[in-house]
């Protein structure tokens, strides 16, 4: 059977050690019972593993190439989304289409899933923004990404690392960086290092504060990482709708964006909230 060519503007990079595909297959366990959707299969490198498992599985890929290949090598039926967007059915487990594009709420008639995958480097920020517009939908995520993203999102408060992702990502799931990968095992090799993650729903339900401003606050801050919150959060307000003169007084405003906790972040967000009211 014909191999997939790995294409660059696809960000392509296919894993070819299978041991570490089983490894990453195996991610999905902790999150038991439910059906999986693994994003940019490629030529089923993890899917093979995945399959084996009693659990329903879909496949979103958007290269064709790599859809007629799985097509071959797994047989079934694809469902074609592309342009005008079709219902999901059951019968069609080979998805082609762009994830980034998808209404997930029908890819399993509205049931919880886990999402998987080896994420294409360029993407993978969007992949794990549109789980958290979908994290009741998505309470398990797990899959390898690059490295230094990996350790972005697992950073605590307080380190280089800790940011925008850091803080949104970590307000809903528990984080857990599990291994890192070398790029020997890619086809082509990737010039960074790559790491697997698992991203576990917490508790948490309600956040205390204005989502869309929490984020707004979080993105306008880390923009500004080096300097204090009185300076950042300037930016917030304008002539016509100045902030309080005490506003910039508080004790919370000398910090920087990197030393605050995720229980912080939303009592900035209340304060700003109360300050724009």
């Amino acid at each position: 059977m014909k191999q997939v060519k790995p294409k660059k503007n696809l960000g392509q990079h296919f894993l070819i050690d299978l041991n570490i595909a089983r490894s990453i297959a195996d991610t999905v366990d902790a999150c038991p019972d439910l059906p999986v959707l693994e994003v940019g299969p490629g030529m089923g490198v993890m899917t093979q593993y995945l399959v084996e498992k009693p659990r329903p599985i879909k496949v979103v890929e958007i290269d064709r190439e790599s859809v007629a290949y799985l097509q071959d090598h797994f047989g079934g039926k694809v469902l074609e989304q592309r342009g005008e967007k079709k219902d999901f059915d059951s019968e069609s487990w080979i998805i082609s289409a762009d994830f980034l594009q998808m209404d997930l709420t029908k890819v399993f008639d509205g049931q919880p899933f886990v999402l998987t995958g080896n994420y294409p480097y360029d993407i993978s920020s969007q992949i794990f923004f549109k789980m958290l517009d979908n994290k009741d939908l998505i309470p398990c995520c797990t899959g390898m990404i690059q490295r230094e993203v990996a350790q972005r999102i697992a950073s605590a408060p307080g380190t280089k690392a800790y940011g925008i992702l850091s803080v949104l990502i970590q307000a809903w799931y528990h984080v857990e960086y599990l291994f890192t990968v070398d790029e020997n095992v890619f086809n082509p090799p990737p010039k960074v290092k790559s790491a697997v993650i698992r991203m576990t729903r917490n508790e948490v339900t309600d956040l205390g504060c204005d989502e869309q401003l929490f984020k707004r606050v979080v993105k306008t801050v880390f923009n500004q990482r080096r300097k204090m919150l009185r300076v950042s959060l300037r930016q917030l307000f304008t002539q016509e709708h100045p902030a309080p003169e005490d506003f910039f007084q508080q004790e919370l405003m000398t910090k920087r964006p990197e030393q605050l906790t995720i229980a912080q972040f939303v009592e900035l967000t209340n304060l700003v909230a109360t300050a724009l009211a």
